[in-house]
């Protein structure tokens, strides 16, 4: 009797920090003949017992497998890691964090020595990894190739969203989305230091500011829109002469609640230069030609 059930990709991966473990289980919970390496032995070995194979070292870790994932600390630590290993007809996927330069230069140094090279920039949190309904993603950029053979083994532990072909595309989408989280978070630092030690209950404001927050959202799409066409004044609901005028009252709450407006001052200095330049009929999407150098 033939068994014609589909043979699970095996692969090979480098590093078992939290995400590395996380992604490790996955895999083999999915059936994929797995392979790692860490820097530290005893993070591999519990793996051992859920089916991987444990490798003595890198290089015969990169040796057992086509596709050999990277989760290490940083870019030094990923070409650290692999000298001495044989990367001839290798597919590297690099789920290490990263800046765009390195990924494109990494690219660049993983074809010099025979290897297809994708870049990855994970969107989740370890909990998130395995559980499909958490909404993480991982981008993907570089060799088309490398993410079409292998985009289902990819999308095993977290969705897979390919982002070009040029190597650098995932890390920047990585940070740029990141960059975006920091700013909320010093937003919702502000508003909360500015309430907390008033008689307001913080877990009732709590859905006031989350809500707060999914109603500006939109205005994402609209900053795109303007970037897209250049035109920053059509529409405007709120021009930048009157947000340079509210920020007034914003700066003068904090003081007398006894709250720093650090987190707030370089976005509103932007914004008045952008005014003292001419631009208050604008919304306040022409700030970001100010951050260009």
């Amino acid at each position: 009797m033939t068994d014609n059930t589909p043979r699970k990709t095996p692969l090979t991966l480098l590093g078992l920090g939290a995400m590395g473990t996380a992604l490790a289980r996955t895999w083999l919970a999915a059936g994929h003949p797995l392979t790692v390496w860490n820097r530290t032995p005893a993070r591999a070995e519990p793996l051992a017992a859920h089916g991987a194979r444990i490798a003595a070292t890198a290089a015969e870790a990169v040796a057992a497998s086509e596709l050999v994932v990277l989760c290490l600390l940083d870019d030094a630590s990923v070409e650290e890691t692999l000298t001495g290993a044989d990367l001839t007809g290798k597919d590297l996927v690099n789920l290490t964090t990263g800046t765009p330069a390195q990924a494109r230069s990494r690219a660049a140094w993983a074809q010099e020595r025979g290897a297809r090279f994708l870049d990855g920039g994970i969107m989740a949190v370890p909990p998130m990894i395995g559980v499909p309904e958490s909404g993480g993603y991982v981008f993907y950029s570089g060799s088309r190739a490398v993410f079409d053979a292998h985009d289902e083994t990819l999308a095993v532990p977290t969705g897979a969203r390919y982002v070009g072909e040029d190597a650098g595309f995932a890390a920047l989408q990585d940070v740029a989305l990141l960059s975006a989280m920091t700013g909320m978070f010093a937003g919702l630092s502000h508003a909360f230091a500015l309430v907390r030690k008033e008689n307001i209950d913080l877990k009732e404001f709590a859905p006031l500011l989350a809500d707060w927050l999914v109603a500006m959202a939109p205005a994402t799409h609209t900053m795109a829109e303007e970037l897209a066409s250049g035109d920053y004044t059509t529409g405007v609901a709120s021009n930048l002469a009157m947000m340079v005028a509210g920020n007034t009252t914003l700066l003068r709450t904090a003081e007398e609640q006894g709250v720093s407006s650090e987190l707030l001052l370089p976005y509103m200095d932007l914004m008045e230069r952008r005014l003292k330049d001419g631009h208050g009929d604008e919304g306040a999407t022409g700030v970001i030609e100010l951050l260009h150098r």
